[in-house]
């Protein structure tokens, strides 16, 4: 047995894990001793374990479609590289980076791009989720700092969470909220959000806002503020900021959000008496037209109000991804220089000095958005993808794919084989995976956590440092790039943030330049800038800034032909593209396909019923979703999940929707609205089918791939299927069993005994319990009636199956639930204590509350 201590790699939270190896098996539990989790893991992280298998792994390089070895795949990088760069020059290349890679390999990857390339065409899928905060930060303190630590949030009078669901994307961070609610009932907690989510749980005030609309409401709060003796007079620009303000009054906060205008005066009251106040928002507010701007009114309200630089109070933005901090330390966005430098004299030549380099970039580079558009309009040639999967997370994917299959040159270092974006790929590098790598992340509170090894890379998989630095070998630059280990990379990273720093930088990691090897593994997490340290010297002329803002609303607008607007957003369960969550049959129990959340009323204007399938469509694309039809969702409005994509299921890239409008300041797309049509669709039938080896469904119908212990797709098609069974099931000479109904066919196929394909199909989609129908292709039923019962779908002397699941950690459905309710338990505790949901990771409480509310109070449930 061997334990380890690392870091989570999913949210921005931080947390710390402990790994367990025994006997080849991986278990993990939180570290009591991280100061970000204090031993909570949420559902995603307690399931750390169950991703580290090597099904699906990118094992070897593979080069123009064939497996290579190391040496020919970084010779033939390096070739093409050169050949762009000498035909074409550098601005033809083009990197796109991941806040999914340890600080170490961001920094390898920016020096190689920026430093001795020589183009600033180095960005990353943060400029996806945190490039308005940190646009509004840097336009306020000088510098991308976020200026408060968990801590504050706990010790808060007032927590106002904006454009934020942290009880599914932050799930410990919310977690700790809540117990600080519990502890101090007294705090107030506000949730602004179009959509009533799992988050409002907790919450004191919720203000169903028109989506898009948040700069309204903090303008008009900053108004209220000045009106009750706010002071802006220590803030460069905040005359013109308050003048804006000044024309916002409550009853046009109101008009302009479409809120109540005594919910409104709420919201201002409770901010402007609170004696400490923190606001916590992310990729509701940030993933928008004007997002740069509604950070700063969410700054400028903290500013005037004196709630920031003291503990308990400021201005707080949550990142999504477990090193996007890190990838903004490093310079990882193609508008930064490393060590938070900018692309201004003094710092382009002290970086160039530090790196010893002639070549540096003199001008930032191209965004994410408009390096794609490059791509497509063939003036970016080459482009390294690394760690991250834009054929899917961009907006306008479908673009995004046609301009990657138009690119002479894609390399892609991930540690999956198949990937939306790897089949554009003519050279694959595999890279080390999470409990293979050995470095550093930062967290959303500035706090360095070592992430360790503590199992051999499998195949010929590398460090993405490594692979940066062979390849900069080739290119001519090995000098540069001698590492021998990660902390290497590490100390050079460190010593540049204190490079002539003298105090004038706020980032300065240098006391850690000088850790011995054996120091550095060892290394606790460290906060750098600790909270209320926030230094007046950071802007030139030692003075803070209120940007004014004069609220937008959304680009995107309802019309005729897409009278809707579709949110997206993350689910409890899932991370991103599915790439490792999806392959987990525990992560897929909760939601297991694309939903479309739909209010009742635009529901039956539209004659769509719960559970239906629908088609959601824009000008650019058509994505499949059930609906899910709930009183949570707001009028004229949608939700469906960001995560699925075209490994998991035919028609489910929510981006193949969004257009690539984006914030002029940030370059951040607005994926947050996008106006859509949505259309009920009726298939002649849908089904679950399980089989044990691969098989090649018709082209024409509709599938889902589900995780689980052999291959598992729900269907729907308007052409019946069961000539194509019959003769996949003749081809492989297996014996069949069939049921036929005036709407279902059940089929089962079998060979000497072994259960080899099971289908159920009907009108609507059959319920089948799939951790049965999983036992039973691995120990056949024995008995004739026992067959006959897996052929009806349903296990013998079973009514039906569990339901939806609700806790994913001990698989818990909603009918166990609704039975203990009414059986008597008539809270979450007791709810626990009878099922034991809820007792682990506390992500499925807020829909435990739900259902008690819903059986209890049924009036004022949904």
């Amino acid at each position: 047995m061997n334990e380890t201590r690392t870091t989570c790699p999913y949210c921005g939270v931080g947390c710390g894990v402990i790994a367990r190896v025994e006997q080849g098996a991986v278990s993990v539990r939180g570290d009591e001793s991280h100061p970000a989790n204090f031993g909570r893991l949420c559902v995603k992280g307690a399931a750390l374990g169950d991703t580290t298998g090597l099904a699906g792994r990118l094992l070897h390089p593979v080069l123009d479609g064939e497996r290579a070895g190391w040496d020919d795949a970084l010779n033939a990088a390096g070739d093409r590289l050169r050949a762009i760069i000498e035909e074409f020059g550098p601005q033809a290349v083009a990197f796109y980076a991941s806040g999914q890679l340890l600080t170490e390999d961001y920094y390898a990857a920016n020096k190689l791009m920026k430093g001795f390339i020589g183009a600033g065409n180095i960005d990353t899928n943060s400029r996806l989720c945190m490039s308005s905060a940190v646009t509004g930060y840097k336009r306020a303190f000088g510098a991308d700092v976020v200026p408060c630590s968990y801590q504050d949030v706990e010790s808060s009078d007032l927590v106002v969470l904006v454009g934020s669901n942290a009880a599914w994307a932050h799930p410990v961070l919310y977690q700790r909220l809540a117990q600080a609610k519990r502890e101090r009932p007294e705090m107030k907690i506000v949730v602004i959000d179009p959509r009533k989510t799992a988050t409002c749980d907790i919450a004191d005030l919720h203000l169903p806002l028109a989506p898009g609309s948040d700069a309204g409401l903090f303008v008009g709060l900053l108004n209220a503020i000045m009106a009750h003796g706010g002071d802006a007079s220590a803030f460069d620009e905040a005359d013109a900021a308050c003048t804006i303000a000044a024309a916002w009054s409550v009853d046009r906060v109101a008009q302009f959000c479409d809120l109540p205008v005594a919910a409104v005066t709420a919201f201002f009251e409770a901010f402007i008496h609170a004696p400490r106040a923190v606001t916590l928002y992310t990729m509701g507010i940030n993933q928008s037209s004007s997002g740069s701007d509604k950070c700063n009114a969410i700054i400028n309200v903290h500013l005037a109000s004196g709630k920031f630089n003291r503990a308990g109070c400021g201005p707080f933005s949550l990142t999504g991804q477990p090193n996007a901090m890190g990838g903004r330390e490093v310079g990882g966005l193609a508008t930064q220089l490393a060590a938070h430098m900018n692309f201004v004299p003094q710092d382009l030549a002290r970086l160039a000095r530090f790196w010893g380099t002639e070549r540096l970039a003199q001008t930032p580079g191209l965004m994410a958005v408009d390096l794609f558009d490059a791509i497509g309009r063939g003036e970016v040639k080459a482009v390294w993808i690394m760690g991250t999967n834009p054929a899917v997370s961009l907006p306008d994917s479908h673009a995004v794919c046609q301009a990657l299959a138009r690119c002479p040159l894609v390399i892609v270092s991930d540690v999956v084989a198949q990937t939306d974006t790897s089949r554009y790929a003519h050279i694959q590098f595999p890279a080390q995976a999470w409990g293979e790598k050995n470095g550093t992340v930062t967290n959303s509170e500035r706090r360095i956590s070592r992430q360790r090894a503590f199992l051999p890379a499998p195949g010929e998989a590398k460090p993405d440092w490594w692979i940066v630095a062979q390849v900069a070998q080739r290119l001519g630059y090995g000098q540069a790039f001698a590492w021998q280990h990660a902390h290497d990379v590490f100390s050079e990273h460190a010593a540049l943030s204190g490079f002539e720093n003298h105090g004038s930088r706020a980032f300065d990691i240098s006391d850690l330049a000088n850790l011995s090897l054996n120091d550095w593994d060892k290394l606790e997490p460290v906060q750098w800038q600790p909270a209320g340290e926030l230094a007046r010297g950071w802007r030139e002329n030692g003075r803070l800034r209120m940007v004014a803002v004069t609220p937008q609303p959304a680009r995107a607008q309802p019309d005729a032909l897409y009278p809707l607007i579709l949110n997206s957003g993350r689910i409890r369960d899932q991370w991103h593209t599915m790439t490792r969550t999806g392959t987990v049959a525990k992560l897929m129990q909760h939601i297991a396909e694309p939903t479309v959340d739909i209010a009742p009323v635009d529901a039956a204007r539209l004659a769509i019923r719960h559970g239906e399938l629908t088609r959601i469509s824009s000008p650019r694309g058509v994505m499949v979703a059930r609906a899910v039809v709930s009183e949570r969702q707001r009028e004229g409005s949608l939700f469906a999940p960001m995560h699925w994509n075209g490994v998991f299921a035919r028609q489910g890239k929510i981006n193949a929707l969004v257009a690539p409008i984006c914030c002029p300041d940030s370059g951040q797309p607005e994926s947050k609205q996008t106006a859509v049509r949505l259309s009920a669709w009726h298939p002649t039938w849908q089904g679950e089918l399980f089989f044990r080896d691969n098989v090649t469904l018709p082209p024409e119908i509709h599938w889902l791939r589900k995780a689980g212990a052999v291959n598992h797709f729900t269907l729907a098609g308007e052409t019946l299927l069961q000539a194509w069974l019959m003769a996949w099931c003749q081809q492989h000479h297996w014996q069949v069993q069939i049921a036929r109904g005036a709407e279902n066919l059940n089929v089962l196929a079998w060979q000497e005994g072994k259960l080899m394909l099971a289908f159920w199909s009907a009108k609507r989609l059959p319920e089948i319990d799939s951790a049965w129908v999983d036992a039973a292709f691995v120990r056949a039923p024995e008995t004739p009636f026992a067959r006959h019962a897996l052929l009806s779908g349903m296990p013998a002397g079973e009514q039906k199956a569990p339901g939806r699941t609700v806790c994913s950690c001990f698989s818990v459905g909603e009918y166990a639930i609704n039975a203990a309710i009414a059986s008597g338990c008539d809270s979450a505790a007791a709810l626990g204590k009878a099922l034991r949901c809820g007792t682990n990771c506390g992500s499925c409480i807020p829909e435990l509350n739900a259902l008690l509310a819903k059986a209890l109070l049924p009036e004022a449930a949904d």
